[in-house]
């Protein structure tokens, strides 16, 4: 099998509104996460669109802006942890650290979309074992974490047999994506995210 090389540093795409930052996760700061913030590019609205139709139909047209002029967009924040293990692996050790990995996110999504929430606005993240939005309900369509990743971030994949694998430029395919989605300002957005301790 060919081995499979680390990527260089990759330029920002173009919807990049803030750029991965690594980010303790709450509550014992044990665990990193990568995270940023991008508008939605027009080929990620098409898969957006598909899996949030019944969302969809229910944002206001004309809300834009909030009462402080700051813009509301539709936002992908893509997330990526850093797995201990090659996850193309088998075995229960990689069941155990995929099962670590999920609740680490899980537990920071509903953080993030609960404070979203608390000022007013939509948000809700992708169950990673599913594929499903986990909050949001009579959606019933899969969204792509590696397409979703490949177009917001320009990292690279392969495939391996039947499944698209995620390269990620510095931890290779030792790496667990999941996407957040919200419609918000986007100030507020940055503040929740920057109000994650750096690592």
């Amino acid at each position: 099998r060919t081995a499979i090389t680390k990527q260089q540093p990759l330029l920002p795409s173009a919807s990049t509104i803030m750029p991965p930052r690594e980010t303790y996760l709450p509550p014992n700061k044990s665990s990193t996460l990568e995270i940023s913030l991008h508008t939605m590019p027009k080929s990620l609205y098409r898969e957006f669109e598909h899996v949030f139709r019944s969302v969809i139909e229910n944002f206001p047209e004309t809300q834009n802006t909030n009462t402080n002029n700051d813009n509301i967009i539709l936002a992908a924040i893509p997330t990526n942890q850093n797995a201990r293990h090659d996850l193309v692996a088998v075995g229960s050790h990689i069941e155990d650290e995929k099962d670590r990995l999920l609740n680490n996110f899980l537990s920071f999504a509903r953080d993030f979309c609960e404070r979203v929430t608390q000022e007013g606005h939509w948000a809700d993240f992708i169950d990673p074992c599913s594929g499903l939005p986990m909050l949001s309900k009579y959606c019933n369509k899969v969204y792509s974490e590696v397409d979703g990743m490949e177009v917001l971030l320009n990292y690279k994949s392969y495939n391996a047999g039947f499944c698209k694998i995620l390269t990620h430029p510095k931890w290779g395919s030792a790496v667990y994506p999941a996407t957040i989605f919200a419609r918000a300002p986007e100030g507020v957005l940055r503040r929740i995210i920057t109000s994650y301790p750096e690592m």
